[in-house]
């Protein structure tokens, strides 16, 4: 006799369990533990509000006891879109990149997203053959650093339909969606701060010359010529990847080249770090005869002596502000703003 308490409401009897090839429990068998039909097994497995609070609470019994996990391969064939969302940053190594990929996590783990990441090592050809392998798995949304991308890269995102949010600049384009801080304010506030301290022989020093790299020193050398005192042979731009080795190496270079030295912008704390110990090295007082200012102010920069003056960059916050924009746009919600501008800090400590 069938028992009726046992049953959803909707008339279909209890599925049958039936287990794949693997050993691992399907949505049949979760359906037949908990006395329901499939389709109301899979409207609570999937979050769905719509089942009754008695029906839904022996589904997830059911779940608990059997160990299901939704099969993400089935789920995208189903759909047209993978579970998972895709993250694409220059590096690991970069402390920048890994505070905002766990920001970026810890949102799409609350909300039920796994999230794959591509390091593309700042090379578009790395970043194109990660955009076509990861877009061919149709994911449900798309996170990218910045916009240096080809024309055809651009077009392979619009074609794909997913949902893309840009991090770490942006845009006036309506149609993109994007959150970061201007770049290049961001190095202006630090070229007027030595200014303002008296500074007028100021280096800048730039490396890996990335798009985020060289608006820095656009923005650098806006703000000397509008003061009288940019001096183009007080740039160091230098396409090797940033590290501390290499601002020493800058730091050691511009002393030597010129004596009148008295400001060094470095446009990666990395590089600073160098600088600010090559100075120790050599003897160069700071801030007395060189102040030393660097961007980003990454962990260990009230450690360096002397203390490090940086401009804070909010990459946790940006993180976060993309992945909550991004599950708006996954979930077909309107984003009012398409370009979220969360500024910048400049941390005067003692280097300046």
């Amino acid at each position: 006799m069938h028992d009726a308490s046992s049953d959803d409401g909707t008339g279909a009897p209890p599925a049958r369990g039936r287990r794949r090839a693997t050993g691992r429990a399907t949505l049949a068998d979760v359906a037949a533990l908990a006395g329901v039909s499939p389709i109301t097994a899979s409207r609570v497995v999937a979050g769905k509000t719509t089942v009754r609070p008695e029906l839904a609470e022996r589904v997830r019994a059911a779940v608990e006891r059997l160990g299901y996990r939704p099969d993400p391969s089935a789920r995208a064939l189903a759909s047209a879109k993978s579970s998972h969302v895709v993250v694409l940053i220059p590096l690991l190594s970069n402390t920048l990149f890994t505070e905002l990929l766990e920001a970026i996590q810890d949102v799409m783990w609350d909300a039920g997203y796994p999230i794959f990441v591509g390091i593309t090592q700042y090379r578009p050809e790395r970043e194109a053959a990660l955009l076509d392998s990861y877009l061919s798995h149709r994911p449900a949304g798309l996170i990218l650093t910045g916009f240096d991308r080809s024309e055809t890269q651009r077009r392979l995102i619009g074609a794909s339909r997913t949902p893309c949010v840009h991090v770490m600049e942006l845009s006036d384009d309506p149609a993109i969606h994007c959150v970061g801080f201007s770049q290049t304010e961001a190095a202006r506030a630090v070229a007027r701060h030595l200014l303002d301290r008296g500074r007028r022989r100021i280096a800048f020093v730039g490396a890996q010359l990335d798009p985020r790299a060289l608006e820095r020193a656009e923005g650098f050398r806006s703000v000397l010529r509008a003061a009288g005192c940019h001096d183009p042979r007080l740039e160091i731009l230098d396409p090797r990847p940033s590290s501390a080795a290499l601002g020493a190496e800058a730091f050691r270079r511009l002393v030597a080249a010129h004596p009148d030295l008295d400001a060094v912008f470095f446009c990666n704390d990395d590089l600073a770090h160098g600088g600010l110990l090559e100075a120790l090295r050599l003897g160069v007082s700071v801030p007395d005869r060189v102040s030393v200012v660097g961007f980003n102010d990454l962990p260990g920069n009230e450690q360096m002596l002397p203390a490090l003056s940086s401009l804070r960059t909010p990459r946790r916050e940006v993180g976060d502000a993309a992945a909550r924009m991004l599950l708006r746009l996954m979930r077909g919600e309107p984003v009012d703003v398409p370009a979220v501008d969360l500024g910048f800090e400049l941390k005067v400590r003692a280097s300046s």
